[in-house]
């Protein structure tokens, strides 16, 4: 059943993909799914950044990897490049987490008062020893 469902669901990309050609809409529709992409991981950062620290490079790191696989193996072609715009957009967010530990440390955004506690404590720690 699960391969059905799969099935299914590819052919139902295909015929979006088959429309928009058809309507010569494609483009436009890959245009705009680029720029809601690129505008989700923009808070996706300052938030990873918040909760999670400079840890979440790793996470974009591997969620950037899986969209390359999945990017290279997939057959329709606006589904390839979507993924691919996603892959590269986890990619390039590894750079902006860094750029943001820089806004936060300049006082730009904020830092979130339970990291920086533990932060502050471990580095109390090694200055008395």
């Amino acid at each position: 059943v699960p391969y059905r469902l799969l099935y299914h669901n590819l052919n139902k990309t295909h015929q979006m993909t088959e429309f928009l050609a058809q309507y010569h809409l494609a483009g436009l529709a890959v245009g705009l799914a680029t720029f809601l992409i690129i505008g989700l991981f923009h808070p996706l950062v300052i938030k990873g950044e918040y909760y999670v620290g400079r840890k979440i490079r790793w996470w974009f790191l591997g969620a950037g990897i899986i969209m390359l696989g999945l990017c290279l193996y997939v057959d329709d072609i606006v589904a390839s490049i979507l993924l691919g715009v996603t892959a590269f957009s986890c990619l390039w967010s590894i750079h902006e987490v860094n750029e943001q530990v820089e806004r936060v440390r300049r006082g730009w955004f904020p830092a979130n008062p339970r990291r920086a506690v533990k932060d502050d404590t471990s580095k109390a720690e090694a200055s008395e020893q």
